[in-house]
C-alpha cells in the first residue's frame, strides 16, 4: 500500500480537502494540473460551502458513491453554469479516484461528482466516449466510502440507490 501512495502523491500533486461525512473524513488530493476545469469548479462549491449539507444520494456497491447535488431531503441544490468535460485527461475511472457525474450532454457536469468503489474503466473517454472526467483521488479514508456502500438503499421517488439513513456532507475544508 505505501507503493500505491507513493505512486499517488506523484499522480495527483495538488490541493487536498477533507471532506468531513456522519460516518467518517475522507481526504482527496486533487489534480488541478490534468484537470484543471474540474478542479477550479469543484473548489468553487467547496469555498462557497455549498457541499455543507448535502448527501451521497446515490450509492451502488462494487461500482461508486454519487454526492453533492442534493440535501438530506433530496431537494435539489442550487448550481453554477455546466462545465467543460475533461475526460480525455488520462486519469482513468479507478478505484477511490473522484470524477465529475453528468447527464447524457458531455459538458453539464456541476456540482455533483462520485467517488469510483471500483475500477470502472468503461466510463473511460478510451473505453466509451465522451466518458467522465476523473479529477481526484481519495488518499486517505477510503474505508468511510466501502462503509457507504454497505448501508442499505432505497427508492425515492425517481431516485434508485438512496442510502436509507443519509449521509451527509457535515465539512469540507481545503487543506493545502
Amino acid at each position: 500500500m505505501a507503493c500505491f501512495a507513493l505512486f499517488s502523491h506523484f499522480a495527483f500533486a495538488g490541493p487536498k480537502v477533507e471532506m468531513e461525512t456522519n460516518l467518517g473524513s475522507v481526504i482527496i488530493e486533487l489534480n488541478s494540473e490534468k484537470a484543471p476545469v474540474s478542479v477550479a469548479n469543484f473548489l468553487k462549491y467547496v469555498e462557497d460551502g455549498s457541499y455543507v449539507g448535502t448527501q451521497f444520494h446515490r450509492v451502488i456497491p462494487g461500482f461508486m458513491a454519487q454526492g453533492g447535488g442534493f440535501d438530506a431531503n433530496m431537494n435539489r441544490a442550487d448550481t453554477y453554469a455546466p462545465i467543460k468535460n475533461e475526460a480525455n485527461n488520462g486519469l482513468p475511472n479507478n478505484v477511490a479516484t473522484i470524477a465529475m457525474a453528468r447527464t447524457n450532454d458531455p459538458n453539464s457536469a456541476t456540482r455533483q461528482f462520485f467517488i469510483n468503489l471500483a475500477d470502472n474503466d468503461f466510463l473511460n473517454a478510451s473505453s466509451r466516449p465522451p466518458g467522465y472526467a476523473v479529477f481526484g483521488e481519495v488518499i486517505q479514508g477510503f474505508d468511510v466510502v466501502q462503509e457507504m456502500a454497505r448501508k442499505p438503499t432505497h427508492s425515492v421517488g425517481r431516485y434508485g440507490d438512496v442510502p436509507v439513513e443519509a449521509i451527509v456532507i457535515k465539512n469540507v475544508t481545503i487543506l493545502d
